[in-house]
């Protein structure tokens, strides 16, 4: 596997360059961003790994260039902001999963893992052996015409074998292979598996065990005849189990975790001078920023590290770096406690890392009909992190060529502008005759019912007030452009709490989803065969059939077995995330819901399932 890192802190490319290469995956780094877009575009690689403050060009943008680009291969942003919005920012940018610095690599790796194991998208052949045929187009398998009823873990393994004739798999690759990174299961559960595997076999005519057991090792298909024994080679990466490469990555994080404490001194100078800087009374803002950007640094790396706790306070030292203006003496005093905290929290014995346990409006663009300069330039300010091409007419002249040259998705008009003959009413009128498509949102200071209803008798797709933030704005016109460019997905919603299914109802309807909420489970089948949904949201906990139950029975069915699942719960228990993920649910959302994350989790998977289905037909 070849990945490209995107990071341009040293201590976390170190000791990510160290762990990959421990584990035999190819890795290529740069420290900025502009270049990282380069060299996406000049080679291939399985996997990116993006950083979210960037040089040049930060993660969220060089994320939205590379999917405007058409690159499909799995992005794994990292960023230091625990926030759900930047979760979602990161999500509607095209990234497929993302995990907050600091990190414990064990989780990183699980995570890698398991996006390349769900980015295979590409069209496969049929896979026969004797009279066993396997179609991975419609995830099919029968024997002799007959299909074969196998649940998503035995097609797993029977896939993986006939992908792969000649090679052994050990116990922990098939887990690493077959089992998501949100399951924990122990290597009896692959013994289980082929021997249910092999049953199934048996019971529809299969004389000759295809799964060849090849003792002190693992397991590999049988040759269809019987011919003179083949050597065949294990590579190290078969025969590596989990507690081998465990034992490999903390090798590598107590190498790096040596380094670093050689190098702490520096940094601790550093913190210093600031601190000194401050109690003067005229600071040198350069080291400050120095400090501040070293703090920002440690805040990342010193949890992969083990230091966790250390993470924590170097966190808080930023935050007053940051802040330092307001009560210098102060932020002085408190530094020098945090600092003292921080040093004696290094010398402490590090903690052990726990074990692995877009649709977006991408490139859009939006004419903003405004000559108050002050409201454009916040609003271009905030669209750069949504991925909005901003341009701006201070009046309805220069509107009208920008739009004759180059016609724009959405538009933001004021209705007021004073120095001109004409108000935003008459270009309102105009664009909506002449464009119809395009959605226009009425930006203006005015609140008066009249403007209402004349906005929208001459079509304006919304009413704003400039009381606004940036942010809100920005989120109806997402609503706007959205509206405008679906493609009228279905999803289904079953869930006994009908106020569960009418706040999803409600959070999905201005995306132009057609949601069908669903209280009844017994109706379940009925429903799912009259609606024919792109989607199923469920619940777990639920009178008659539960969420898991209706799951399993999707994912034996011919027909909709490819449906997206996700499941909206309560529950965080890990046993209860192994039996939701054993039985085949693509995504889950834990309750009480995130609304921003729940929206850019569905149509993020809508989008995904579209793309899928397009490779399919080509």
């Amino acid at each position: 596997m070849k990945i490209l890192l995107i990071e341009d802190d040293k201590q976390i490319t170190s000791l990510l360059v160290e762990a990959f290469s421990t584990l035999n995956y190819q890795i290529e780094t740069t420290n900025d961003g502009q270049t990282g877009l380069e060299l996406v575009k000049a080679y291939e690689y399985d996997l990116l790994i993006l950083d979210v403050i960037l040089p040049r060009l930060d993660g969220i943008n060089l994320c939205r260039q590379i999917r405007v680009a058409g690159y499909e291969m799995p992005i794994l942003m990292l960023t230091a902001n625990k926030d759900i919005s930047a979760r979602v920012i990161g999500l509607e940018a095209g990234a497929d999963d993302y995990i907050v610095k600091p990190f414990e690599l064990p989780e990183l790796i699980a995570r890698i893992r398991a996006l390349m194991r769900r980015g295979r998208t590409t069209v496969a052949k049929f896979l026969v052996w004797e009279n066993l045929q396997l179609d991975p187009n419609i995830k099919e398998v029968t024997y002799g015409g007959k299909r074969l009823h196998l649940t998503p873990k035995e097609y797993g393994l029977l896939e993986l074998f006939l992908e792969n004739p000649r090679r052994i798999f050990s116990r922990s690759v098939l887990l690493d292979r077959i089992w998501s990174a949100d399951e924990f299961p122990g290597e009896e559960a692959v013994t289980t598996h082929i021997k249910g595997l092999r049953q199934k076999l048996k019971a529809v005519g299969m004389k000759v065990d295809l799964i060849e057991t090849v003792y002190g090792l693992g397991y590999r298909l049988k040759e269809e005849q019987k011919k003179s024994e083949v050597q065949t080679n294990v590579t190290s990466e078969a025969l590596q189990d989990n507690s081998q490469a465990e034992a490999k990555i903390m090798a590598v994080v107590a190498k790096m975790r040596e380094e670093f404490q050689k190098s702490f001194s520096e940094k601790y100078e550093l913190l210093q001078q600031a601190i000194a800087q401050l109690s003067t009374k005229s600071p040198d803002k350069r080291i400050i920023k120095q400090a501040q950007a070293e703090a920002h640094r440690l805040a990342g790396s010193l949890g992969c590290y083990g230091y966790v706790e250390g993470s924590k306070v170097a966190r808080e030292i930023e935050q007053l770096l940051e802040n330092h203006t307001d009560k210098p003496q102060s932020t002085a005093l408190q530094l020098t406690e945090l600092v003292k905290l921080l040093k004696q929290t290094l010398q402490q014995q590090p903690s052990s890392p726990a074990s692995a346990s877009k649709t977006s409006i991408t490139s859009a663009r939006l004419l903003i009909v405004d000559d108050d300069t002050t409201l454009t330039e916040r609003i271009k300010l905030e669209a750069v992190f949504w991925g909005f091409q901003v341009e701006v007419a201070a009046e309805p002249k220069t509107a009208r060529a920008k739009i004759a040259l180059d016609t724009p998705e959405v538009i933001l008009l004021d209705l007021s502008f004073p120095d001109q003959e004409e108000n935003g009413f008459t270009l309102l009128a105009e664009i909506t005759e002449n464009h119809p498509e395009i959605p226009i949102l009425v930006l203006t200071s005015s609140n008066q019912l009249p403007n209402r209803v004349e906005a929208a008798r001459l079509g304006a797709h919304s009413f704003l007030n400039k009381t606004m933030s940036a942010v809100e704005v920005l989120t109806a016109v997402n609503v706007a452009l959205n509206q405008q460019t679906s493609t009228d997905a279905k999803v289904l919603v079953v869930d006994d709490d009908p106020v569960i299914l009418h706040q999803v109802t409600t959070l999905l309807a201005p995306w132009g989803l057609q949601v069908t909420p669903l209280q009844e489970s017994q109706r379940f089948w009925e429903i799912l065969e009259s609606t024919k949904p792109d989607l199923l949201v469920l619940d777990i906990e639920m009178p008659d059939f539960n969420g898991i139950d209706l799951c399993q029975v999707i994912r034996n069915d011919s027909y909709w077995n490819h449906l997206p699942i996700l499941f909206l719960s309560a529950h965080f228990e890990s046993e209860i995330l192994y039996k939701v993920y054993a039985v085949g649910a693509d995504d889950y959302v834990r309750k009480p819901i995130v609304e921003p994350e729940l929206v850019a989790r569905i149509l993020n998977r809508l989008e995904r399932t579209h793309l899928s289905k397009k490779l399919l037909h080509q």
